[in-house]
């Protein structure tokens, strides 16, 4: 096995010897790292020893995952005495949750930074300690890579664009800063190396969470080609018109494809992202069986859908404790006789506690009865970020408690109650149990767990009814009301939730009114409704599914071949069956020099003429080879085209010997001399038209850059000029249209690269490649060469008719078969070239290898015969 430090990551490399690939073990000389020297050792090894040392090691840790997150979850402070660190783990920490959803057998290994500074003297004690301790690998970053990462990039850059606010203006917002981009692309790399350190790529899952590490999976996948990688994002992903405004816009989302599955919270979220794949890269999704799934040169990117739950065994742990029951009768004791609405928010600018509290006021300012009895108690955690932003949320939203405090403050009540943060889990669950109501009120929010963990809070303990006075009849009565923002991603999930638009200050006005007056029953039938949504869907479900469409994800890697292209982020892995290779033109040439009865068959658009060519005449280039080729008594050459045949026609006049088939196959001649003939000498039956084209003409005139190409057999809607989404959704519906009408005419209707075709029944590119064969056969002088050249759907038709063909018993066997798909990507071909510039290189190692070859009588022309 080649050592890893020769890896070249930016040629293509062929890693497809599977078997011979040693295990990494886990067994380091140097806690986290893997030296080449033992990496050389174990693959020079013989076979018995290999197994030995994975045996050992699986028996140890048999399956593992990797937890990359911005930061560990651990928590660390100094110790007074001795001035050492000092380590806990987080229990609020989600990376550190989901481990519940994993089984006994599982390791776990997180990789994340830490939330203090350490300095470099004493980082190495303080990784030995975090990895022997808690299977933590810390990344420490410098102070100005951090502060450029973090604070800079992520929080004031990245974080407000993915929550839908633009720098317009250098007063409003933070703009693109190329330094600090750097600094997260550094950042990102720093991570990945950690990862790189302690994993075992034949086998260990890398999980990596949020938009601070979106650029890691492509560090990852250049390393280690059959890595397998998650990654899911628990912000919103904006919608393609903000996302564009991203001047890295195509690094992160090329990085974001290089992993295996990719998680979103929402299906709004998804549909973004999505949206974003299909205008900027043209990739198209496909559902299949429940999964979603992006073909990426030749990998599928599976897409996730679910929202993140909450850890049920740390709520009900922190209900049943005494201290929590105490905080509870203290508070209980301080709000007797008041109806208390609850808010729990980060100090950020956008969960809308200002909007909160204006309607706070405009409820007080409707119903007078209400003043002194409804209190608003508001707990705000501790701003994640810094900044000028920051300061003046923080000084409106005072502003606003300030101004509706002192107009509806009385002796002994204050409508608006400040608790400033932080506040410990323990503490929330009281306030939690005690609030008739929790408003959530953010104006855009990835997922906000505060309803979930509120609703698990009011379901009660023995300790916390003993608390609050409840008696066993009452107890069995729990009851909750939840306001919620209609953009925020736990609002779908809460389907009894009194839904709400924060910026509308009367809809929210309205609600909290409907919440205070809403009757007993319907409190205990929305309550039961979210809590039995909640205790199931808990972090440990969501880990576990996550999990296991992970698994489900990686399943074909060793199944390929893998070659890695691109530089710098636009570097990816595009993944090949083991059978399907590039076509070289020295193999071609070779066996086309050896044979003396060839078949040629060339598609015309995207194969010898480029798509995005305006001017689609052929080049004088392609015109001379062409005569060349068909000119060789050896060769028959035909372009399989689905234009029509007059501009075939005008285009190859030159070429006298050369052969065309129009229309996908429904018209045909053998040269310029020959008579166009019709599919199986079929009449065109055209009375299917009237039927169809009204139905193509209204779907034009609905979809602004879509256009319809009559031809003689079939009917062509276009829509490559309409808006990407918008296009696609035409085309299914104009398929199902014209499904439905033409369901008893001798028709079939298919989708293509963006068109929508109608076409004759028994009328295919297939159709033509088994008649042309057919027909040569029967004439006494069996092929031995057959090339045929393709780009799209209906090229495929071909390529899988040759393969039929060729192991039939009923024919006799052709010696030398190429059939060969334009671009690397799934094919029922054989072989590849990159693009149509490969292509015309490939036919010119043909033409110079026929133009070496005298001439005399031979195959030609002389098959004329009806198709």
């Amino acid at each position: 096995m080649l050592s890893r430090s020769s890896f070249n990551l930016l040629n293509l490399e062929d890693y497809s010897c599977v078997g011979d690939r040693a295990r990494i073990p886990r067994i380091m000389t140097v806690p986290g790292i893997l030296t080449e020297f033992e990496e050389d050792n174990i693959a020079g090894h013989g076979e018995t020893e290999t197994d030995q040392v994975s045996d050992v090691v699986s028996s140890v840790t048999p399956e593992r995952r990797i937890i990359v997150a911005n930061q560990l979850p651990v928590k660390a402070h100094r110790d007074g005495e001795t001035n050492k660190w000092v380590f806990e783990l987080d229990p609020d920490a989600l990376v550190l949750q989901l481990k519940s959803g994993f089984g006994p057998d599982v390791e776990c290994v997180y990789v994340g930074s830490l939330p203090a500074d350490i300095e470099p003297s004493e980082q190495e004690e303080v990784a030995q300690t975090l990895l022997d301790k808690f299977r933590c690998v810390p990344t420490f970053l410098s102070q100005e890579i951090q502060n450029k990462f973090y604070h800079g990039f992520c929080k004031h850059y990245l974080w407000p664009l993915f929550h839908y606010m633009l720098p317009v203006t250098l007063t409003h917002g933070v703009r693109f800063d190329r330094v600090a981009w750097q600094a997260y692309v550094s950042a990102n790399k720093v991570f990945a190396d950690k990862v790189m350190e302690v994993i075992n790529p034949d086998e260990d899952y890398v999980w990596i969470h949020d938009y601070h590490l979106m650029v890691m999976p492509t560090f990852l996948r250049k390393r280690f080609h059959r890595v397998r990688v998650g990654f899911f994002l628990h912000s919103p992903f904006p919608s393609s018109e903000i996302y564009r405004t991203l001047p890295v816009r195509d690094e992160i989302l090329r990085a974001l494809l290089n992993c295996d599955l990719i998680g979103f919270h929402t299906f709004d979220y998804a549909r973004h992202f999505l949206s974003c794949c299909s205008r900027m890269f043209g990739l198209d999704y496909k559902s299949k069986r429940g999964y979603i799934g992006l073909e990426y040169y030749g990998r599928t990117v599976s897409i996730k859908i679910l929202p993140v739950g909450i850890h049920m065994g740390q709520i009900e742990s922190v209900k049943s404790s005494i201290k929590t029951a105490k905080k509870v009768q203290e508070l209980k004791k301080k709000y007797e006789g008041k109806l208390v609405i609850l808010g729990v928010d980060d100090m950020d600018m956008f969960k809308g506690i200002s909007l909160k509290f204006l309607a706070m006021g405009q409820l007080l300012e409707d119903y007078p009865s209400l003043r002194g009895t409804v209190v608003l108690i508001q707990i705000v955690n501790p701003a994640r970020s810094r900044g000028h932003d920051i300061q003046e949320v923080e000084h409106e939203t005072r502003k606003v408690a300030h101004e509706v405090n002192q107009r509806f403050s009385q002796d002994g009540y204050e409508p608006i109650v400040f608790v400033n943060g932080p506040v410990s889990t323990q503490d929330k669950v009281a306030y939690y149990a005690i609030s008739e109501c929790v408003v959530v009120n953010a104006v855009r929010d990835g997922m906000n767990l505060v309803p979930y963990k509120y609703t698990v809070s009011r379901q009660g303990s023995p300790e916390l009814d003993k608390a609050l006075g409840i008696d066993g009849n009452e107890s069995k009565d729990r009851k909750s009301v939840i306001i919620v923002s209609e953009f925020i991603g736990c609002s779908p999930s809460l389907s009894g939730a009194i839904r709400v638009n924060p910026w509308n200050i009367d809809s929210v006005t309205e609600a909290m009114s409907l919440a205070i007056t809403m009757p007993d029953n319907e409190k205990k039938l929305r309550h039961e409704k979210h809590y039995k949504y909640v205790s199931s869907h808990d972090v440990g479900y969501w880990a576990k599914s996550f999990d296991q469409d992970l698994e489900r994800a990686c399943k074909e890697h060793f199944h390929k071949r893998c070659w890695g292209v691109g530089f710098g982020l636009g570097f990816r892995v595009v993944a090949l069956g083991f059978n399907f290779r590039k076509l070289s033109v020295e193999h071609i040439v070779s066996s086309y020099k050896k044979t003396n009865s060839r078949l040629i068959l060339l598609d015309y658009d995207g194969t010898v003429m480029p798509q995005a060519s305006v001017d689609k005449t052929p080049s004088k280039e392609v015109i001379s080879i062409l005569n060349v080729l068909s000119g060789d008594p050896k060769n028959v050459v035909f372009i399989v085209s689905g234009r029509g045949k007059d501009s075939l026609s005008k285009w190859f006049d030159s070429c006298k010997n050369l052969g065309l088939s129009a229309e996908h196959g429904w018209l045909t001649r053998w040269s310029g001399d020959s008579e166009w003939e019709t599919c199986g000498g079929l009449a065109v039956d055209a009375d299917w038209k009237k039927v169809a084209l009204p139905v193509m003409e209204h779907y034009t005139q609905a979809t602004d850059g879509s256009c319809i190409e009559q031809k003689e057999s079939a009917l062509v809607w276009h829509h490559q000029e309409a808006d990407p989404d918008f296009g696609t959704w035409q085309a299914k519906e104009l398929l199902d249209h014209l499904e439905s009408v033409l369901a008893n005419e001798p028709v079939v209707v298919k989708r293509g690269q963006q068109i929508v075709e109608v076409n004759p029944q028994g009328v295919s590119k297939g159709a033509v490649v088994e008649s042309l064969i057919t027909n040569m056969q029967s004439r006494g002088k069996p092929l031995d060469f057959v090339l045929c050249i393709g780009d799209d759907r209906s090229d495929e038709e071909m390529f899988e008719k040759i393969a039929s063909l060729v192991v039939n018993p009923s024919l006799r066997g052709i010696a030398e078969v190429f059939a060969c798909t334009v671009g690397q990507k799934p094919s029922m071909a054989k072989y590849y070239l990159d693009d149509t510039v490969d292509v015309i290189k490939m036919l010119h190692g043909l033409e110079a290898a026929s133009s070496q070859v005298p001439k005399s009588s031979g195959l030609g022309v002389s098959f004329e015969t009806s198709v």
